[in-house]
C-alpha cells in the first residue's frame, strides 16, 4: 500500500509597499511550517515600511502543533517589528485549534493602545527586524 503524498504548502504572495498578503493552500503542519515562517520573516527584512501582514488561511487544510508554533512564531516576529499580523478567512479547524489552546485572542486581537504606537516604539521595531530569515527574536 503506498501513502498518498501529503498536501505541501503552497504560498502565494500579494503586496504593496506597506501590506503584504500571503495566501496559504495546503496543510500547515511539521514538514512545511518552517516554509511559512521563512517567507513571513523574509517579508519583514525586506520591507521596513510593512504595516500590515495578511495570512489569508482559506485554502488551509490541516494544522499541526507544529502549524501553531509557526503562527506564534509570526506573531512574535510581526510584534518585534511593528507589524500587524491579521489572520483572516479562518476555517473552522484552525478556528478550533485555537480557541482549544487559547491563542485564539493572542493571534487574532487587535494591537492596543500604548507603546505600540509611540514613534519610540515604531524606531526600535524596525531595529529589530531579522537580518537573515533564520534570526531570531
Amino acid at each position: 500500500m503506498t501513502t498518498p503524498p501529503p498536501d505541501h504548502l503552497r504560498l502565494t504572495r500579494v503586496d504593496t509597499e506597506d501590506r503584504v498578503r500571503i495566501e496559504l493552500a495546503g496543510d500547515l503542519d511539521y514538514d512545511t511550517a518552517d516554509i511559512l515562517v521563512k517567507e513571513t520573516t523574509a517579508q519583514l527584512a525586506a520591507r521596513p515600511t510593512l504595516r500590515n501582514l495578511h495570512l489569508h488561511c482559506g485554502g488551509l487544510g490541516m494544522i499541526d502543533s507544529m502549524g501553531l508554533s509557526a503562527l506564534l512564531m509570526i506573531s512574535r516576529r510581526t510584534t518585534a517589528a511593528g507589524v500587524r499580523l491579521h489572520l483572516e478567512d479562518r476555517p473552522e479547524n484552525l478556528d478550533r485549534l485555537l480557541h482549544l489552546t487559547g491563542t485564539l485572542d493572542h493571534l487574532t486581537a487587535a494591537p492596543t493602545t500604548g507603546a505600540a504606537n509611540c514613534s519610540t516604539y515604531e524606531g526600535e521595531a524596525t531595529a529589530l527586524r531579522p537580518t537573515r530569515p533564520d534570526a531570531s527574536t
